[in-house]
């Protein structure tokens, strides 16, 4: 299995974040990461936050979760951040699940996620990224504020190459603050993985430098 793509529920998804964006700003980036979030059937959606965070697009990532019938994580490291962002959020009508803890020890808990988001600006965003349990469709991987000082050396290779893990494909997007995405496949749920008879080949598009690994 893999994750499939629909234009109707992305479509869905991004109205209506539009309309619980609309006193805020930076809701580009919401509508955005709603959309992929719905039009990829993320049955689990994942994201870090911290005091001082824009919600706009935890807004997102909860209508989205509506669509798709999925769950809504927020990891948030103490107690402060977890009363700011339920406040935050239930002024927008919204209410997901909330873990408080450090998020590469919550997300042993967190298993099968299919689309991440966290924030460029944590130094310890690479490792969140590392360690989530990925589900056995794949995921898509999502670094916000990528334009940070914190984010000028990542390279997608060193959290997903090896293993189970193989980059399909990644795009930097210049919305809001700089969205870095990478659609990451996995292969351990695959029987065909396991019995060694699919591979898995490297394209290099010459123009846009992209990765592409298709599995055959």
């Amino acid at each position: 299995m893999k994750l499939v793509w629909s234009p109707e529920t992305a479509s869905k998804a991004y109205i209506d974040t539009v309309k619980s964006c609309e006193l805020f700003q930076e809701s580009s980036v919401a509508e955005l990461i709603s959309a992929m979030a719905a039009g990829w059937d993320a049955r689990l959606i994942v994201e870090t936050w911290s005091r001082g965070g824009v919600i706009a697009a935890s807004i997102g990532l909860t209508v989205a979760s509506r669509h798709t019938g999925g769950r809504h994580v927020c990891i948030v490291p103490e107690e402060d951040s977890r009363s700011e962002y339920i406040e935050a959020m239930e002024r927008a009508g919204m209410s997901p699940e909330v873990v408080v803890g450090k998020p590469e020890e919550v997300m042993v808990g967190l298993m099968g996620i299919d689309f991440l988001v966290v924030d460029c600006r944590r130094n310890d965003f690479a490792r969140i990224l590392r360690v989530a349990e990925l589900g056995h469709r794949g995921a898509v991987l999502v670094c916000k504020n990528a334009s940070s000082r914190a984010a000028s050396d990542f390279r997608w290779r060193s959290v997903v190459e090896g293993g189970s893990r193989r980059l399909v494909r990644s795009v930097f997007l210049p919305v809001g603050k700089g969205l870095d995405i990478a659609h990451v496949a996995t292969s351990g749920g695959s029987s065909d993985s396991v019995k060694g008879k699919s591979r898995w080949f490297k394209h290099v598009d010459r123009q846009s430098g992209e990765e592409y690994v298709i599995r055959k």
